[in-house]
């Protein structure tokens, strides 16, 4: 008698379907345009191969093009195999490492002969070529599961020692998926846990470019063997594709360390590696921004408090950073060292202390000086705190990632009861922030509990489902990243878009149970018994530094007229209104203006190119007619209109106006 398995669909049906059938053949029996269509299929939300078989009475959802994220995920992944593929076909003898897809493509990892030498960006044209002609040849991506020991003997068969060595690290008696590409006859294979799409056929050739080449070491452990990563960006089709590299273009023109150096905001060297040295015009913007978030924090109750940065080992033994971030904290001996000449020699044993990584700690020894009762709750700590970080030296980037950074930081402690109203009050918060920053485009996501992690499954049970309630309550759409909490805690993640539609993770929300049990903070509840506070790690920009390469990049370097550190030239056109221009830049300045004046013997078209390339909002112009009837021409950076003429009162007028942060406006 032939088994039945019960499949439910979208739209409420529930299909018999026998023992051994696939998603495909459901597509099929619906019609040839879904099957045609049909990419992959949801099995219970579980993403699996289309062709893989029904294995019980399950739920099933077909993934088409028009499920762009699981398709582009499933693309990419693809494309990387075929990548993989392609190497091997063209140069003998190389052994494949891992390939996974990532935001915007792909990547492999690959250990070529010794006598090849790493790859180079020359050989990309051949190897493009070599995966279009796999696409055209249509082969089957296949589905297999081994044993551990069937996939190590086919490694090291096939001379693959890292594959084979990383399949020893897989639990015994697992079934391992591997993959197989083309006729059993003429196949290649992979170790891969999948999903595939059904046939490489199904990739869009044009949609695809290799764009670089790298050294990465096996298994990021510098100790290990340097192999050659190749980069791949990969999208549905070419369109895709084509706005992808002009994105890729703009992002370039915008690139934060140029328009940097242009501007003459900040700079970076080797002697401090990893640390920005902020020029005056870049810490005008730094001033601005922290100013404008302090006074967005006291309206919110936040109270400002400052806490050290050398702390004790042991404070972060207790709070359970050493054990989780010791590799990324500095760490100095609490002990004046003896001197031997110009050499530092540490005689005894020392204490250590560590610069602080973050300041969640600290302020929890804040909150222990005197909260004893719930009548005092929620307390909301905020702090731009310098902290520490030792990131490894391939890791940094610009001042997008840095090693010394100043986080716009907060610690809210409240009750339980509290927690839904301080999520819907901090969010409310973020989005003032973001919308007075020019971002009013922004993603929420709710991260769950990751596979290390500190606490009982019924501590994780109830924050987690305590946070989604909150969330719910702010009325915000939100999506699910399983996995991408914190160790201590789930947490809200806030991705904004820029001005070339890039997503960035800036602002955060994380509920934290565990700390305070950790650290001892406790208050007295109405009950009068000792409780535990709730504590909320939350901050909005993130860090100063990487917040501002965002603006910078957002922007184009044209800052908003508020945030500009310079916001406006006099510049002359002729030496007899040189006299005129001091006096109009002065006048500017008394109105609180950062205005420069440019009385410099070049000619006016020279000094405009210059300025506006500068990024200076406003250019004031005056020559002799502008000098006799107390005028100025005003020019504003990457308009199109022509310059307007006005008197130095309304001119005034009107940039004090304009010049005023966003929160202090009337309007």
């Amino acid at each position: 008698m032939t088994t039945m398995f019960k499949i439910s669909l979208p739209d409420g049906s529930v299909r018999e379907v026998p023992q051994g059938s696939t998603p495909a053949d459901i597509a099929a029996a619906i019609g040839p345009g879904l099957a045609k269509a049909a990419l992959a299929a949801r099995i219970d939300g579980e993403l699996r191969d289309i062709n893989r078989p029904l294995e019980g009475d399950a739920s099933l959802t077909l993934v088409t093009s028009r499920d762009e994220k699981d398709a582009l995920e499933l693309a990419r992944h693809d494309f990387a195999h075929i990548l993989a593929e392609a190497v091997q076909n063209l140069f003998p003898g190389t052994q494949i490492t891992f390939g996974p897809s990532t935001d915007d493509g792909f990547y492999y990892d690959f250990a070529p002969p010794p006598e090849r030498g790493p790859f180079t960006e020359e050989d990309l044209p051949a190897i493009e070529e070599e995966m279009r002609r796999i696409i055209a040849r249509d082969e089957p991506l296949v589905r297999e599961e081994w044993t551990r020991e069937k996939v190590r003997e086919f490694f090291e068969k096939t001379g693959e020692t890292f594959k084979a060595e990383w399949v020893m690290e897989l639990p015994e008696g697992e079934a391992i998926t591997m993959y197989r590409s083309g006729t059993a006859e003429n196949s290649w294979m992979d170790l891969c846990r999948g999903p595939h799409l059904a046939s490489t056929g199904k990739l869009d050739p044009r949609a695809f470019k290799l764009t670089r080449v790298s050294g990465a070491y096996w298994r990021g452990d510098p100790k290990n063997p340097m192999l050659s990563r190749i980069y791949g960006t990969a999208w549905l089709n070419k369109k895709q594709l084509d706005a992808y590299l002009v994105r890729l273009e703009e992002a370039a023109k915008r690139d934060h360390r140029k328009i940097g150096q242009e501007m003459d905001l900040f700079h970076l060297q080797a002697e401090a590696h990893g640390s920005v040295f902020w020029h005056p015009k870049g810490y005008l913007i730094w001033r601005q921004l922290e100013a404008y978030m302090r006074r967005r924090l006291d309206a919110a109750g936040y109270a400002e408090i400052k806490t050290p940065q050398l702390i004790d080992s042991q404070l972060w033994v207790a709070s359970g950073h050493w054990g989780k971030f010791r590799e990324n904290m500095f760490v100095v001996p609490d002990e004046v060292p003896d001197t031997d000449g110009d050499m530092p020699v540490l005689s005894g044993q020392a204490d250590l202390l560590a610069l602080k990584p973050m300041n969640c700690p600290a302020h929890v020894q804040v909150f222990r000086q005197g909260i004893t009762s719930y009548r005092e709750l929620p307390l909301r700590l905020a702090e731009f705190g310098c902290c520490h970080r030792n990131e490894p030296h391939g890791a940094l980037h610009g001042i997008m990632r840095v090693r010394q950074f100043t986080q716009d930081d907060a610690h809210i402690f409240c009750t339980h009861e509290q927690l839904v109203d301080e999520t819907k009050a901090f969010c409310s918060l973020l989005d003032l922030v973001y919308r007075d920053l020019g971002f009013a485009d922004y993603q929420v996501k709710l991260a769950t509990r990751p596979d290390q992690r500190v606490g009982s499954d019924a501590e994780w049970d109830r924050a987690e489902a305590d946070l989604e309630a909150a969330l719910k309550q702010t009325g915000l759409d939100y999506e699910t990243l399983p996995g991408e909490g914190a160790f201590y805690g789930p947490k809200l993640e806030f991705h904004l878009e820029d001005a070339i539609g890039r997503t960035w993770q800036c602002g955060t929300l994380q509920l934290d149970p565990a700390m305070p049990q950790r650290l001892d903070a406790t208050y007295i509840g109405a009950d009068g018994d000792k409780h535990h506070p709730l504590m909320l790690h939350r901050a909005i920009l993130g860090t100063f530094e990487r917040f501002i390469g965002i603006l910078i990049e957002h922007h184009a370097g044209k800052f908003p007229l508020w945030l500009a550190p310079v916001q406006a030239v006099v510049a002359t056109i002729v030496s007899d209104a040189d006299d005129y221009a001091r006096e109009v830049a002065a006048k500017l300045g008394a109105a609180g203006i950062r205005v420069e004046g440019d009385v410099r013997n070049e000619k006016i078209n020279y000094k405009v190119r210059e300025h506006s390339l500068a990024k200076v909002p406003l250019l004031l112009v005056v020559g002799k007619r502008e000098a006799e009837e107390g005028t100025v021409a005003l020019r504003r950076l990457g308009s199109e209109e022509r310059q307007v003429v006005m008197s130095l009162d309304e001119v005034t007028s009107m940039i004090t106006a304009e010049a005023v942060a966003p929160d202090l406006r009337s309007d």
